[in-house]
């Protein structure tokens, strides 16, 4: 089963989707939160639901992430199915199919074994923890004798890093193309140096509070980091730095927009961005990075402004979420042991 946050599948699924987020004890915690954050939770939706309309309707209306991890999970069903006979099931937090819509698809069948496997590769409580707490008020749905298997993250594995670093390579060829700017066309774009260029790893943010806590989240982000540079070898400089904010207080920083604007001041002018903490495209990447970002590096004196491609359904990519599948599952395990 793999989980994912989900997205709204048209403006009109857009505030119920948010109240459905903002809903989230692991995301949403007070104190007396049980009785107030229903009340809570329609109030903020209603607010931000008109701005957040108008994000979605840049990127077409709708978010694509359940599309494309249907992508993922046919393909890592295929990719399966040459070791086991194996069914691929989504199952999104926020929106459509939820996780007791998912529950219940695989409630009349009778598996050897389940196989959670959240589509983050960092742990955080905020994310693969609330899809886990989702899934265990939900678990009475199979039968109690069916093992079930947790991959609570994959930051450090060496296919998902080979995939990242492939992915980054192909953001790095876009930012060495011949450019055609408006007024100016051919060779290379006057301002790129290719010594110049930065790359600027883009996190979903996290409120300080969560990470003061004991949450992983900003330790696992910053080893995804340090380990896709020393596999990746690039002679670049690089900056971490964290998106998404969306409640006041203290969160993990600098900020993206912050960096872009200390880059540009420093001169920097060819970035790559890449999303660490994403595998699917979706508004964060699509709006955040690809529209409001780029914007804003353009308005910082960064001229050369680049989005490393999505993981999405990479072969690379579904090659490592196969391989962590059988090398956690207890009956691949077993069938290999028996020979």
């Amino acid at each position: 089963m793999l989980f994912q946050l989900g997205g709204p599948d048209s403006l009109d699924a857009v505030e119920p989707f948010l109240r459905n987020l903002f809903s989230d004890p692991d995301i949403f915690d007070f104190p007396m939160a049980r009785v107030a954050r229903p009340l809570l939770a329609r109030l903020v939706s209603t607010r931000r639901a008109e701005k957040v309309r108008d994000h979605y309707a840049r990127i077409g209306g709708k978010s694509p992430i359940r599309e494309l991890t249907e992508r993922q999970a046919h393909a890592l069903e295929r990719e399966l199915r040459s070791d086991l006979d194996a069914h691929v099931f989504l199952a999104m937090r926020y929106w459509h199919p939820l996780t007791e819509e998912a529950a219940q698809a695989i409630e009349a069948e009778h598996f050897g074994e389940v196989v959670l496997l959240p589509l983050y590769p960092q742990f955080s409580k905020t994310t693969t923890g609330s899809s886990l707490n989702e899934w265990s008020r939900l678990s009475n749905l199979l039968p109690p004798t069916t093992p079930v298997t947790i991959i609570p993250e994959f930051y450090r594995h060496p296919s998902y890093l080979d995939a990242m670093v492939e992915r980054i390579n192909e953001g790095l060829e876009r930012l060495r193309r011949p450019l055609d700017y408006a007024g100016w066309r051919g060779g290379s774009h006057p301002a790129f140096d290719p010594r110049s260029i930065h790359l600027v790893f883009s996190a979903h943010g996290l409120p300080l509070q969560v990470v003061e806590a004991g949450d992983p989240y900003q330790v696992q982000v910053e080893a995804t980091t340090k380990l896709l540079m020393e596999r990746g070898r690039w002679p670049y400089q690089y900056t971490l730095c964290y998106q998404s904010r969306v409640a006041p207080g203290r969160w993990l920083g600098p900020s993206l927009e912050s960096t872009l604007e200390r880059l540009g001041q420093e001169g920097v002018r060819s970035v790559l961005v890449i999303p660490i903490s994403f595998v699917t495209d979706h508004v964060e990447t699509l709006y955040e990075i690809d529209i409001e970002a780029r914007q804003h590096a353009a308005r910082a004196g960064i001229e050369l402004f680049e989005l490393m491609p999505a993981l999405n359904d990479s072969p690379k990519f579904i090659q490592a979420l196969a391989e962590l599948v059988l090398e956690h599952s207890r009956l691949f395990a077993s069938l290999r042991s028996t020979g």
